[in-house]
């Protein structure tokens, strides 16, 4: 019997094994398997009572010879094949002893984000390679607090230290100040190579070539589809607003605020507990807000978050720490002491 949305799903657990030099390890379905030839992250069916995270381990262990150390919950995707539906639990793999091994007659591959090399990649991962894409740190603009020449300045320092996405985020701003701040912004990310995201405004982050517009939340929940724009987020702060972004098909969201938060005074925060239950079997990214500072990042990253956006925590002045710009094996270890 073909499968459909209504087959009850079969478990997986996948791990997205991260190595120091920035690059993730896929391995190749043998023959003898539906897709045989197609590559994959690596994992396998989780055992009725069985956790996820252990069935993780013990799948790497036997497909790879590995133990594995250290791993985070990341998305939770589902998919429909001909001959299965499945809920694949992905999981950040950031420690292993033991060099990985074909311990079932596939084939590995370690490969790079912007060169993957091999092909075909099974159609559920697509949305796991996307993901991979975004780092670990958003920062949000604060010209409406610092002034636009101290903002444009605490950002040529911040992507010297290695920022890697910023939402510009000037609520208050005069429509002509604000298309020249959003010019010099977009400029300095793209000479960076950063994702430089516009908050709430289509038409003018499409007139000036950014990456994607950033929906707040009320936008969001007005939405009738997706922007046809490179990148898509958008802000939530419950269950209701998760599930529209999910349905919308948006490709990160911002989640909060977690903690105390200066800009949202009267805001009641949601605390760890409760975010990492909202985004518990979540398929998209989630950036937790909220007073959050790199201090944070792997605490957020251990309640299954993307990472962390930051207001004045990514333009501190006081703070020369390099922000981690990719899903390595040091990002918890170096980056966020």
């Amino acid at each position: 019997m073909a499968a459909s949305a209504t087959t009850r799903p079969v478990e997986v657990a996948a791990g997205v094994m991260l190595s120091s030099e920035n690059t993730f390890l896929l391995t190749q379905r043998p023959e003898g398997k539906p897709y045989a030839g197609y590559w994959e992250f690596p994992g396998g069916k989780v055992e009725p009572g069985e956790p996820a995270e252990a069935a993780l381990v013990r799948e790497l262990r036997e497909e790879l010879g590995i133990e594995v150390t250290r791993v985070q919950p990341w998305i939770v995707r589902q998919h429909i094949y001909a001959h299965a539906h499945v809920r694949l639990r992905f999981f950040r793999v950031l420690g292993w002893n033991g060099r990985p091994h074909s311990r079932e007659a596939q084939a590995l591959s370690w490969q790079r984000l912007e060169a993957i090399s091999v092909a075909p990649v099974l159609p559920a991962n697509g949305p796991v390679l996307r993901a991979l894409a975004l780092p670990p740190v958003l920062g949000i603009t604060d010209a409406w607090e610092r002034g636009e020449r101290a903002a444009l300045d605490r950002l040529d320092a911040a992507l010297a230290r290695g920022l890697r996405m910023v939402m510009i985020r000037e609520k208050t701003m005069a429509q002509d100040p604000l298309r020249t701040f959003v010019g010099e912004v977009q400029r300095r990310c793209a000479d960076a190579g950063a994702i430089a995201v516009l908050n709430g405004d289509e038409e003018l982050a499409r007139n000036w070539g950014m990456d994607g517009v950033h929906l707040p939340s009320a936008q969001l929940l007005r939405c009738s589809g997706r922007a046809d724009l490179r990148w898509c987020g958008a802000s939530c702060h419950n269950a209701l607003e998760l599930d529209r972004a999910a349905a919308l098909g948006v490709d990160y969201v911002v989640l909060g605020p977690v903690q105390h938060t200066t800009s949202h005074p009267r805001a009641a925060p949601l605390g760890w507990e409760a975010f990492a239950s909202l985004v518990r079997d979540y398929p998209l990214p989630v950036y937790a807000v909220g007073g959050m500072t790199l201090r944070d990042l792997c605490m957020a990253c251990r309640a299954g978050a993307q990472g962390v956006a930051m207001v004045r925590g990514a333009w501190s002045a006081d703070d020369p720490q390099p922000f981690p710009s990719g899903w390595s094996g040091s990002v918890s270890a170096a980056a966020i002491r």
